[in-house]
């Protein structure tokens, strides 16, 4: 426990922040949030438990950093780690967060809050030697008031926040440890809208208005009974679209809420395709003068899920082309960063992505506004377990008492989110098969309608019909089929199956009334680069799930043809055949979007991060992603693969993704090696052909003529770096970021694909690297380090501003290598 009496003897270590937001006029608060980043100038010590007894004092060590922050991406790569391979053989620990700050004397007679967007795990927070609280779940935001404790004007407060993440195995899969989150600080009239105090809901939208139905909660923390005017304006980017108007009395020291109804007349729609949003700011006034303002973005949307026709959104058929996402973002671990996650999504976009399942936890506020903006279908997820745990210090030590106040609490952050269009939950929660499970859902059902009742609930099963899948047609011409007691019980609004794309296509016969919904598929396995010499036959990797695996390839590697499979998912063309095939089945959650760090299925130490993403580790993507390009967008796609630098006479397969186009014809050297098309469902072709080092040609015609060509050359010895960057231009506020490709090239400046050199990084100017990584699930090298071995001839370094604008100039070399320097500006 934290020692108060040392607290006193704890020097003061630098001057903090002031918060000020006195009362303005209407058109000086107007879009200003009344909330500031805390983010800065923290104190961190992470905590030896030989030395230090849990407790801090005036001895400890500190040393200054910015929040979001992961103290376990920081650390090495330990084969005995408590976590586990499963989290990504990096320890967690117990860490201490402290901050000096000022407040402004003027705001004494307010209110003000410190809100956390996510701390993990178990987090503690004291103000001025007071204790706020305690807070096990890592994933759900909360708030403590702590207006009673503060010292105003001149004199300092101090912040300290405890984080213990020390026992494990708490999770299944790498969570990152710390205040990996967004902190804020907000100040407030004492009569002001609660927290998430807003609910909009569209209930009736056609093509010529759409009805606002809003829900405000305001709390009135004076003593004295408060009559004000509380106007809603709603604002399509910056124009003014409609308003409504309501005088209120509230009692002292009360929460109100308030229902005001809008019409907004030839709405704007929100879709996946073009993701328009509105702006409802909602201000107070007292006496005629404005004191509180809040905003609330929304989506004004029409849609349901069709027992026949899967998901209707604004009248239109849409199918949805989802993939799942962890919360680490690769090299960076799991502190937040916006542009990280807003780069995830730009590549999965650009693959065809339309829809984003967060798996298995409440995401961070960012992320939702993100798909909010720009365009995805989100399914959100409360739960990876309830009162049966899959690990042994994970939240089902937790759940009695806090299960219902991080739903709610997730409920009332969430659900103003466009993007959202239905709640999990639950994954794959052992009480599915029992009774126990039946009630478990029908509390959290019933809780989750009390606080939204516009989508639907449904959770990830696996998998809804309890059967023998590898036996599924047998099973059912003999109709010897049970059903999962949770998919039976009526409780949920969507059947979601994870896996078992076998049954997807008795669906209606087996849930005649209830709509469905693949929560989680595939699990399909690649190494970025690496290929099998034969590419036709599908691999089941490990045998079972229970079972070690015994085998595999040399340096842990996996075939990054489409041929290899966990024994309970598919390939990625297996379950996307099915999919594609029925218009009842509504869409697809891939298991997964983005390679993550732990659970190395099917292997286990010494890899540490998945195989299971269409894009590796690094942001690059694998071969299958161009397959989902060639199914799931418009562009025209040509994708030929693999490399072409292969032993002398060695046998190749060539595999060609392609789209708007009858054929594609194959050239080695300039001469033809055949022509292919694809017949019936496949969704690629396949040459098999002798190696010769030189060029081959792909030409994909339509009609005769030529539509795409694309070449692969046989690269030299590697010569020279290149260097590549998302963005050359960066915003100078300690958060943006430019990832930047390295790419190892021979003298003629072809890709080097077996190439894997070392490459040393340096930064001049008002920056700092801040992530390295290749993609390689078995490297152990540092993602925080200078240096980092290139994979497949690619590596990615990550630059972050500083909070000066200037030159930021990186530098990469490599021993025997020409380096290459790239300008990125800050401004």
């Amino acid at each position: 426990m934290i020692q108060l009496t040392s607290l006193k003897k704890i020097g003061l270590l630098f001057a903090g922040l002031a918060v000020m937001t006195a009362c303005k006029s209407s058109s000086d608060q107007k879009f200003k949030n009344r909330k500031v980043s805390f983010n800065s100038d923290w104190s961190f010590h992470l905590n030896d438990s030989l030395k230090d007894k849990d407790t801090i004092g005036a001895s400890t060590q500190w040393r200054i950093l910015d929040v979001p922050h992961d103290w376990s991406i920081e650390g090495k790569f330990d084969e005995k780690s408590p976590a586990g391979y499963g989290g990504g053989s990096l320890n967690g620990g117990l860490g201490w967060y402290k901050k000096t700050f000022k407040v402004a004397a003027e705001d004494s007679t307010k209110i003000t809050s410190i809100t956390f967007d996510g701390v993990y795990r178990n987090s503690e927070v004291w103000v001025n030697g007071h204790y706020l609280g305690k807070r096990p779940n890592g994933y759900i935001g909360f708030q403590y008031e702590i207006t009673p404790y503060l010292n105003y004007g001149e004199k300092n407060n101090e912040i300290i926040v405890k984080v213990d993440n020390s026992k494990q195995p708490n999770s299944r899969w790498y969570s990152g440890s710390g205040i990996f989150r967004n902190v804020w600080i907000e100040t407030t009239d004492k009569l002001h809208v609660g927290q998430w105090g807003t609910y909009i809901t569209t209930p009736k939208v056609t093509a010529e208005n759409a009805s606002v139905n809003i829900e405000t909660t305001i709390k009135n923390q004076y003593s004295a009974e408060k009559k004000a005017t509380v106007i809603t304006t709603i604002f399509k980017d910056d124009t003014k679209v409609t308003s409504v108007t309501q005088n209120i009395t509230l009692n002292a020291n009360a929460n109100q809420t308030i229902k005001q109804l809008a019409v907004v007349e030839n709405p704007v729609l929100w879709s996946d395709e073009k993701p328009e949003l509105y702006t409802a700011v909602t201000e107070i006034s007292l006496d005629d003068k404005i004191i509180d303002q809040y905003k609330t973005t929304f989506g004004i949307r029409d849609f349901k899920f069709d027992l026949n026709k899967g998901f209707i959104l604004n009248g239109k058929q849409v199918k949805i082309k989802g993939v799942c996402m962890h919360h680490d973002l690769g090299p960076l671990g799991s502190a937040i960063n916006t542009r990280a996650i807003e780069r995830q999504l730009e590549i999965l976009k650009e693959m065809g992505v339309n829809g984003i399942r967060t798996s298995h936890n409440p995401p961070a506020p960012e992320l939702l506004q993100l798909c909010d903006k720009m365009g995805f279908i989100v399914m959100d997820e409360a739960f990876d377990m309830w009162k049966q745990a899959k690990s042994k210090y994970d939240y089902a030590n937790d759940w009695d008492k806090w299960h219902k106040q991080d739903l709610i609490d997730q409920l009332l952050r969430d659900r103003n989110h466009a993007s959202i269009f239905m709640w999990s939950i639950g994954n794959e929660i052992p009480e599915q098969w029992n009774e126990t499970g039946i009630e478990i859902a029908k509390e959290l059902a019933a809780i989750t309608r009390q606080y939204d009742k516009t989508r639907p609930i449904t959770a990830g099963m696996n998998p809804p019909v309890n059967m023998n899948i590898d036996a599924v047609t047998l099973q059912f011409e003999k109709k010897n089929v049970s059903i999962n007691p949770l998919a039976g019980s009526g409780v949920l609004d969507l059947i979601g199956y994870n896996y078992a794309h076998q049954t997807f296509e008795h669906h209606l016969k087996n849930f005649p009334n209830t709509p469905f919904i693949a929560t989680e598929t595939t699990s399909g396995l690649q190494t970025r680069g690496y290929y099998d010499a034969v590419s036709d036959t599908i691999k089941k990797w490990p045998v079972s799930w229970d079972k070690k695996f015994e085998g595999g390839n040399p340096g842990n590697t996996v075939s990054a043809y489409d041929q290899v499979q966990t024994p309970w998912g598919s390939t990625h063309e297996a379950t996307w055949k099915v999919i594609k095939k029925h218009d009842f089945l509504a869409g697809m959650y891939v298991w997964t979007g983005f390679d993550y760090i732990g659970e190395p299925t099917p292997y286990e130490w010494p890899s540490v991060s998945s195989y299971f993403g269409i894009v590796d580790l690094a942001g690059f993507p694998k071969d299958v992603y161009y397959m989902y390009q060639s199914e799931w967008t418009n562009k025209t796609v040509l994708h030929i693969f693999p490399h072409w630098n292969w032993k002398a006479g060695q046998t190749v397969d060539i595999w060609a993704y392609y789209n708007n186009a009858d054929e594609v014809e194959l050239f080695l050297n300039g001469k033809s090696v055949g022509i292919r098309s694809k017949k019936g469902d496949d969704l690629h072709v396949m040459w098999r052909i002798p190696y010769q080092p030189g060029t081959l040609k792909a030409v994909s015609r339509k009609d005769g003529k030529v539509v795409l060509e694309k070449e692969i050359k046989t690269a030299g010895n590697p010569s020279k770096l290149k260097l590549t960057a998302d963005r050359s231009t960066i915003k100078a506020d300690k958060n943006d970021l430019s990832f930047v490709t390295v790419d190892i090239l021979d003298e003629k400046g072809i890709l080097a694909p077996n190439a894997n050199n070392e490459i040393n990084f340096s930064l001049k100017g008002n920056g700092k690297i801040v992530g390295v990584s290749s993609g390689d699930p078995v490297s152990h090298e540092s993602f925080k380090g200078n240096k980092h071995t290139a994979m497949a001839g690619k590596c990615l370094v990550i630059v972050q501003s500083g909070d000066k604008s200037g030159r930021l100039e990186l530098t990469a070399k490599a021993n025997g290598l020409k380096q290459s320097t790239i300008v990125i500006t800050a401004e």
